[in-house]
């Protein structure tokens, strides 16, 4: 997605800011676009250091979840939340409760799930206190762990990429550069790794890197994520926060497919051009790493929670991926701008049908 941070480029339907003292609560909730469904989107538990700061996150996020779910051809619209706060320190029972409470006042209009910081116990913890929120643990008949079928997408999204570049999906012998090996990075470098491909991470958390490499050894280790991009690579794939694609990075990078699993990847509107300048092949975020939404949305179907219905819908991410790609050169834009056409024709053909009156 384009977009800016600016409140009033891309104004929000509601934006709702959460204060509970005791619990030591500060939280924003931003709803982006209802015009397919009620917003689904997720919780960042993070230590912003400003609210300002937070505030510019969760209105990018919220209208990134508009346009992903939009695209991913669900029936839901854009929604976010960010809880202000060290989550290895401030979390706790009371906190996530009080949360529930506010995301409860909007009455269905928004329904959370697992983000950055946040985790399916804690969404059981906030379902305590309101009956809108996905992503819970299996034992409580949610989907578990988004990250799954979050990486399962973007590997399905980069082998579409490398069909549209190099003319078939096969990853083996291409070398490919991973930056951030968290939740999403490690299930991706897995698929990876089964398809042969030499597999260069970098992460921050030492620990994260030393899992990651025990258990598969023939992943590389680069030493900071600038040193990554410097790599000679085919593939560049963004799996850690937003922002990753700066012009500096952009201008160092040697790979010909950026595709990964980090949201709000294009440091500014700009950085779309300058990919396509330099001829490289950028999927686009919001379309690759919807896997997760699909996920955790299943869990609202009537019939209960199925992974295999959901995973079957993530598999159509690869033609999906295919499509914003072609899209993009047969309409000489960026793939970037063709993604947001292709998500805002499906808002306003399916959108506009709450204008029939249903009767009851």
């Amino acid at each position: 997605m384009t977009g800016s941070s600016n409140v009033f480029a891309h104004p929000h339907e509601q934006v709702v800011f959460c204060h509970d003292e005791p619990s030591g609560l500060r939280a924003i909730i931003a709803l982006h676009s209802t015009a397919l469904g009620p917003g689904l989107g997720g919780t960042r538990f993070h230590p912003y250091a400003t609210e300002a700061d937070a505030l510019a996150d969760v209105l990018d996020l919220s209208r990134g979840m508009a346009y992903k779910n939009a695209l991913a051809g669900l029936d839901l619209g854009g929604g976010k939340a960010v809880i202000i706060g060290d989550p290895r320190a401030d979390k706790s029972e009371a906190l996530l409760r009080a949360y529930g409470r506010f995301v409860e006042t909007l009455g269905g209009r928004y329904y959370t799930a697992c983000d950055v910081g946040t985790f399916s116990p804690d969404m059981d913890v906030i379902a305590r206190e309101t009956d809108f929120v996905t992503g819970r643990t299996v034992e409580h008949g949610g989907a578990g762990d988004s990250s799954v079928l979050t990486a399962f997408g973007v590997y399905q999204g980069l082998r579409a990429a490398a069909q549209h570049r190099w003319g078939t999906t096969a990853l083996s012998g291409r070398t490919i550069g991973v930056a951030g090996v968290g939740k999403v990075g490690r299930h991706l470098v897995g698929h990876l790794v089964q398809e042969d491909a030499h597999v260069v991470v970098t992460d921050p958390d030492g620990e994260a890197v030393r899992r990651l490499t025990e258990t598969y050894p023939s992943v590389r280790v680069a030493a900071s994520a600038d040193e990554l991009v410097r790599e000679q690579l085919d593939v560049f794939s963004p799996c850690a926060l937003g922002h990753a694609l700066t012009d500096e990075v952009v201008s160092a990078l040697s790979a010909k497919v950026v595709c990964g699993g980090a949201n709000n990847q294009l440091a500014h509107d700009g950085i779309a051009k300058l990919l396509a300048e330099k001829d490289i092949t950028y999927a686009p975020d919001y379309c690759v790493n919807s896997g997760g939404v699909m996920q955790v949305a299943d869990e609202l179907d009537p019939s209960g929670f199925s992974f295999d219905r959901a995973k079957t819908r993530a598999s159509g991410i690869f033609d999906t991926t295919l499509s914003v790609l072609e899209r993009a050169a047969s309409e000489g834009v960026t793939t970037a701008e063709a993604a947001d056409r292709q998500a805002e024709q499906r808002m306003r053909d399916v959108g506009r049908l709450r204008a029939i009156h249903l009767p009851g």
